[in-house]
């Protein structure tokens, strides 16, 4: 989960991390308020959307009093940001600001480990400075069982050429931001800029946090953060019924189980649907491994909703997943959508029980499912149906 700008502020600011303050306004009149509230002197109204760029597209302004603050968060709002639209922005506190930095500490997959990355060249585009110099950006692994401890900070601020009279004030501020990254269950923690004020103060001006879903559990608060008013509804529904599911933007639903099984029955359909008219891939849904007769159910319930799609391919091997429930799903999900269900199905099944499970589909003889007996055969057969 991909945090906004403040929520990163607030998220710094309660583990120590130095921030300026930030007020959150989804009207002029609260933007007013809240440059008030601040001190009524220059602040920065930002624009508060998931995407970079915001300073380009002129959704971040300078502004030197409340009424020209209202009057910047005016033009702010409801604009659109690279297919995001504004619907709050930050007022910040301004900063006087003598050097910009940048840093970040990630979950590095390919090396299974941590990777904090930094640089005395901040405030710019970070995918820019590393392609263009590369020497310019430090990278030191972090290793998970130890973490950036004081040894580690000092690596890194050496690594990358910090100043001697202020090394020590970042990598306090590193170490802060590392148990933000720990103790949050963070997979990006990132600051650029990180700035050397003109009293020799460093302080994050701007965060980006990603949150791993996955521990969730372990964090109730985390629920609070989530944009629920931007999120997609069938992702939202897919979600409340523990469904892996991605909207995609083809006609074609996919449902199989196992990711791997998923992501090749995405590619054999995307390459069947080349002769059909260019369909495509409408979503990814993994019921997984020992998915029941209810899963089927609850991820047919998704897909059949999602007006984009004009026909499912689903798609099951059985390991742990038996086929007679995969079948048993499908049929109790067709009977309980009854003359809702106008869009046909392809069912390939494989593996355990599959006998049976054909067995079920073929007895209840629903007019809308067709049965396959290959992977390539379904593919082609549900993007031949959803390009009719």
């Amino acid at each position: 989960m991909d945090l906004f700008e403040y929520q990163a502020r607030d998220i710094f600011e309660k583990h120590g991390v130095p921030v300026l303050g930030g007020v959150v306004a989804t009207t002029p009149e609260e933007a007013r308020e809240g440059a008030e509230k601040l001190g009524g002197g220059t602040v920065v109204v930002k624009a508060q959307v998931k995407t970079g760029g915001r300073g380009k597209a002129g959704g971040v302004k300078l502004a030197h009093s409340p009424e020209e603050t209202a009057e910047k968060a005016g033009e702010i709002l409801g604009m659109d940001i690279k297919g995001h639209t504004v619907h709050r922005v930050m007022v910040a506190q301004g900063a006087k600001i003598a050097e910009e930095f940048y840093f970040s500490v990630l979950l590095d997959r390919s090396n299974r480990n941590y990777l904090a990355m930094c640089s005395v060249e901040g405030g710019m585009e970070i995918e820019q400075l590393a392609v263009e110099r590369p020497e310019a950006l430090a990278r030191i692994a972090v290793d998970p069982a130890v973490g950036i401890d004081e040894a580690k900070a000092a690596e890194i601020v050496d690594a990358a050429g910090f100043a001697d009279d202020i090394k020590g004030k970042v990598a306090d501020v590193i170490r802060g931001l590392w148990t933000v990254f720990k103790a949050e269950d963070a997979t990006l923690v990132e600051v650029n800029p990180l700035v050397k004020t003109e009293d020799g103060e460093i302080v994050a001006l701007d965060g980006k946090v990603t949150l791993d879903e996955n521990a969730g559990f372990r964090h109730a608060d985390h629920a609070e953060l989530e944009d629920s008013a931007a999120a997609d509804p069938l992702e939202a529904k897919a979600k409340e019924n523990d469904l892996n599911y991605v909207k995609l933007d083809g006609e074609v639903g996919i449902i199989g189980n196992g990711a791997g099984l998923v992501m090749s029955t995405l590619d054999v359909v995307a390459y069947a649907g080349e002769k059909h008219g260019g369909v495509k891939p409408a979503n990814f849904l993994d019921i997984g491994g020992g998915a029941n007769a209810k899963v089927m159910a609850n991820g047919l319930d998704v897909i059949l909703g999602d007006e984009q799609v004009k026909a499912v391919f689903v798609n099951v091997f059985g390991g742990i997943t038996a086929c007679d429930e995969v079948a048993n799903g499908i049929v109790g999900a067709l009977d309980l959508l009854g003359d809702h269900a106008t869009k046909p199905l392809v069912v390939r099944l494989d593996g355990n029980n599959v006998e049976l499970g054909r067995q079920i589909l073929a007895e209840r003889n629903h007019p809308l499912v067709t049965l396959a007996d290959t992977m390539d055969g379904g593919a082609d057969k549900a993007a031949q149906l959803a390009n009719a």
